[in-house]
């Protein structure tokens, strides 16, 4: 053993740390920790965007369930990340970012991208610090990896200096640096447990409403099985598609507004009642609906109206205490047929009326149309992400999934310009699954650049722009280049495709189904980056909506 660098200390505790990924950009002070990342068998993904690269962070971590990583620049290459970060802390995944920072002997003197760093990542982060010495790398590496993970996750910070970065310290001290444990998971109470399957038999309207917190903790299995016990209609949340498949009999999804505005007993597995949900008050829920919140945190439980009963703990554990109480008492249940019928024929309903979208013969494709095709030909096992207005909310009824952490999008946040970086870290994180990335014209514009990190790392990425010419939809003839007739104004004559042609991947411009139909067969059929252009009728618009899907109207 001998002096290394804390660059080199600082990859090897990463390496121990279980970290396969880091995602950024490199520059003064933070090169050394690249090279050395990459000699320590943790790859690093050059990025163009620092935010594209904290998007890519925490995707990454979601899918493979352990915190994967950020690097960048002091100054405005953290503060570029720190969209990332509100994303990872609202959407509760893990994520470390590791910034690099002025010397520590020119504090408070201007020094080159000197930031007040700790102080702008400190709302944002379940644990933020600065290494203050060389000796102390695995301290601040393995905390920040841990409480990233444990608990309620979300993301950490670290400030590293030039001198942390360039200093030396006993590879010994390294040497002896624990590897990160298996996160502590606890159960319900048997008192909450009774008391939770005692309001299930008495529901006349119950309903289960499936998040992404039960992806999140490989529920999966355990979660099946107590569906096919409990014989209730569920609902997935958009990243909660596949926990349970898509196409059960007892997904009601297509009556989604329906199901939460009748339903008097709701089993809230993992997700939380805020805007996605409609904060669980009235006219989307009844005044008197009764909550089973099931939850990592403790904070979360009976937001926004008080929970009638509490199972805090890990997703698993407690699906697997309901089912083994239900089986050792051989409890049944049966399908409430009343409540069904009133499900099927709002199902029948809502299918009626995209039906009638699908059949518009008008040369302009509208959205139904597109995703059609991309149902037609997606492969089951494909990881869809998305993200823009109608572009993900359409694609979000549209495109089934059987398994679970298949689908991500711009989740909780609401944040516009994940999708690429999403789309990274998934075929990154998933080598042997085709990712295809469903985009609004807007929202690949945020990161579209990320089109030369797919193509540089020979990444088989399927990146399809809906082009309708703007944020949002249903435009009139008021449109021009510069928006100065219409604030909401992109152009709708963009060839987005050349972008992909330009780095060596693949483009299509494409105007009707059959363009798109052949254009998408090709590319499923190769290995390679591809953005399909997708021209929209700027006039098509999504389904007529019973309520807004954003609720600002004043409540009690």
């Amino acid at each position: 053993m001998g002096m290394i660098s804390g660059a080199k200390a600082i990859a090897i505790c990463l390496k121990k740390q279980k970290v396969q990924y880091v995602f950024g950009i490199v520059g003064v002070p933070v090169t050394p920790i690249a090279e050395e990342l990459q000699k320590a068998g943790v790859r690093f993904i050059a990025m163009r965007n620092e935010q594209a690269a904290s998007y890519a962070a925490q995707a990454a971590s979601y899918l493979l369930g352990t915190p994967q990583g950020c690097l960048v620049v002091s100054g405005p290459g953290v503060t570029n990340a720190i969209s990332g970060l509100a994303n990872a802390k609202i959407n509760k995944w893990p994520m470390f970012l590791i910034g690099g920072a002025s010397p520590s002997y020119q504090s408070k003197m201007g020094a080159f991208q000197e930031e007040k760093q700790l102080e702008s990542v400190a709302p944002f982060v379940k644990f933020y610090a600065s290494i203050d010495s060389t000796e102390r790398i695995p301290f601040f590496i393995e905390k920040a990896i841990r409480t990233a993970l444990f608990g309620q996750p979300g993301a950490t910070y670290l400030d590293a200096s030039s001198d942390i970065i360039d200093g030396e310290v006993d590879e010994e001290i390294i040497d002896a640096m624990p590897e990160l444990a298996e996160p502590p998971k606890s159960q319900a109470s048997d008192e909450m447990i009774d008391k939770t399957i005692k309001l299930l038999q008495e529901a006349k309207r119950p309903l289960v409403i499936i998040g992404k917190g039960m992806a999140w903790a490989r529920a999966e299995k355990e979660l099946r099985s107590l569906v096919g016990l409990l014989q209730m209609p569920f609902l997935p949340t958009p990243m909660g598609k596949g926990v349970v498949d898509d196409s059960h009999e007892l997904n009601v999804s297509p009556a989604r507004t329906l199901a939460l505005r009748e339903a008097d007993v709701i089993l809230l597995l993992g997700a939380r009642l805020n805007w996605m949900l409609h904060f669980g008050k009235p006219p989307r829920f009844k005044d008197d609906v009764k909550i089973i919140q099931l939850d990592i945190s403790a904070e979360d439980i009976g937001d926004n109206i008080p929970t009638e009963i509490t199972l805090l703990g890990d997703g698993v554990n407690i699906i697997r205490q309901l089912t083994t109480k239900l089986e050792k008492e051989k409890i049944s249940f049966k399908k409430q047929d009343t409540w069904f019928s009133q499900l099927e024929e709002k199902i029948a309903s809502n299918k009626e009326q995209i039906d009638s979208m699908l059949s518009d013969n008008s040369e302009k494709m509208n959205y139904y149309h597109a995703f059609s095709v991309i149902k037609d030909l997606l492969p089951s096992d494909a990881i869809v992400v998305s993200e823009g207005a109608n572009t993900m909310d359409i694609g979000r009824t549209q495109m089934l999934h059987s398994t679970p952490r298949k689908r991500l999008d711009a989740g909780t946040h609401g944040t516009m310009g994940v999708g690429l970086g999403f789309a990274i870290a998934a075929a990154l994180a998933e080598p042997d699954k085709r990712v295809i990335a469903v985009e609004g014209d807007s929202a690949f514009g945020f990161s579209g650049m990320e089109v030369d990190t797919a193509c540089r790392y020979d990444l088989p990425i399927i990146f399809i722009i809906f082009n309708n010419g703007g944020i949002g939809s249903g435009f009139d003839n008021k449109r021009d280049k510069k928006g100065e007739e219409n604030v909401s104004a992109l152009s709708h004559t963009a060839h987005y495709e050349t972008m992909a042609e330009a780095f060596g991947g693949d483009g299509y411009f494409v105007q009707n189904m059959d363009e798109f139909r052949d254009a998408l067969s090709t590319a499923l059929s190769k290995s390679k980056t591809t953005v399909i252009n997708v021209i929209i009728d700027p006039m098509a618009d999504r389904k007529k909506q019973e309520f807004a899907w954003n609720r600002r109207d004043k409540m009690d």
